[in-house]
């Protein structure tokens, strides 16, 4: 294997869509460091593990020994990205992107190496641009294509406003690559429109196009949806250990191999063998998903917070356990025998709508068995519910 061929290997892991493979090996072959740029809006200051997918990609190109840019779109944010929204996002105040600004970089050097990284804002070039300028670059595209985009093409059919600067968004990331002269962007598939963008405008500037890799949406605990905080099947980098040790154990084992190969750092060889230990049955699956759980909480927090997470987990869950100071309540037979009416008059939860959004993500169970129905009733005997992670309730019915 050439040296090109074990980049491309790791380049491509878990790669929705490259655009170009043969126009990166030319870039890759003239054998200096490539510019990679990934750009944040930062719209919100929390991460979970969803976001992490791309900069798991820019640690790889880190290790390959290329450049990462690391762009906070200070300016764009107080536009609004409307992708894959039906309606506009509201722009930031100047405040809240600063602020929001410092937390993602904290939280993105638990997975990038910031001797290594480049951090901009894309303020400093865009911010000196003038009216003239502006119109000048609108001028690069037109609103034809610009309704190429599906969000716009939708909300146009469905009659719902478009404003003229929701169109200035995607010129302005495009324009980011010219400033940068980038020779790979990345982001997540939802922002291949943006990406192509950039790459239309480095030609027209007279610039070497950039590539673009565009990285899958990680798949939230339930399996089925995107991971979202607005779908609570997500898992928090800032979450306790205990927490994120927890849901990783949640996820099908199926679902194991995509968050394997999205978000561990075994390389393509190893996780290959794994794979072939666990089919032959040399490897139990709960063995390699706690292995899993383990990397990911030694990540964001220590080893020693990740081993003191797994032996709670198994004192817990794998052996069967549970909490001796439990609290316990008795209620008579019927509706109000249900696990989120239990839960609720225990004053363990905000609310009832809380208990069905951790049920629809897989975190209730009725005696060891995983509960999609928040508000069936229970038989008459004594249960142990079990809510999230830690929350264990015994409810006896009569």
């Amino acid at each position: 294997m050439t040296d090109i061929d074990r980049q491309m290997a790791l380049i491509k892991r878990g790669v929705a869509e490259l655009i170009d493979e043969a126009e990166l090996r030319k870039k890759l072959s003239r054998g200096t460091p490539l510019r990679v740029k990934v750009g944040f809006d930062p719209t919100a200051p929390d991460l979970h593990l969803g976001h992490t997918v791309v900069m798991h990609k820019m640690r790889h190109f880190q290790e390959l020994g290329h450049t990462i840019i690391f762009l906070i779109g200070d300016f764009t944010g107080r536009i609004g990205d409307p992708s894959g929204r039906s309606e506009t996002r509201p722009p930031l105040t100047e405040e809240q992107v600063l602020a929001n600004a410092e937390t993602y970089k904290k939280q993105v050097f638990k997975i990038l190496d910031p001797e290594k990284t480049i951090v901009e804002f894309n303020s400093h070039w865009l911010s000196g641009m003038n009216a003239a300028d502006f119109i000048r670059l609108a001028s690069k595209y037109t609103v034809a294509r610009m309704m190429e985009r599906d969000d716009f093409e939708k909300r146009f059919r469905e009659h719902t406003p478009i404003a003229i600067h929701e169109f200035m968004y995607p010129l302005c990331q495009g324009y980011d690559s010219v400033a940068l002269k980038a020779d790979v962007e990345m982001g997540g598939t939802d922002q291949k429109f943006n990406l192509l963008v950039g790459r239309n405008l480095q030609s027209q500037y007279g610039l070497e196009p950039q590539c673009i890799l565009t990285m899958p949406l990680l798949v939230g605990m339930d399996g089925v949806r995107k991971m979202s905080k607005s779908y609570g099947n997500y898992i928090g980098i800032d979450e306790a250990p205990a927490d994120i040790f927890g849901k990783v154990m949640s996820i099908s084992d199926e679902l194991m191999w995509n968050y394997y190969e999205l978000l561990s750092a075994k390389d393509l060889d190893a996780l290959a063998q794994l794979k072939q230990d666990v089919a032959s049955g040399a490897v139990h699956p709960k063995k390699a998903k706690e292995d899993l759980a383990h990397e990911i909480v030694a990540r964001y927090h220590s080893q020693d917070e990740a081993d003191k997470a797994r032996q709670g987990f198994n004192a817990v869950h794998a052996d069967g356990g549970v909490p001796e100071d439990m609290p316990s309540m008795s209620c008579a037979a019927g509706d109000d025998a249900s696990p989120v009416a239990a839960l609720d008059a225990a004053g363990m939860v905000k609310s009832r709508a809380e208990v069905k959004r951790i049920a629809k993500a897989g975190g209730l169970s009725v005696d060891g068995q995983r509960c999609e129905d928040a508000a069936a009733p229970l038989s008459v005997g004594e249960h142990i519910v079990k809510c999230g992670k830690k929350n264990f309730l015994k409810v006896i019915v009569k």
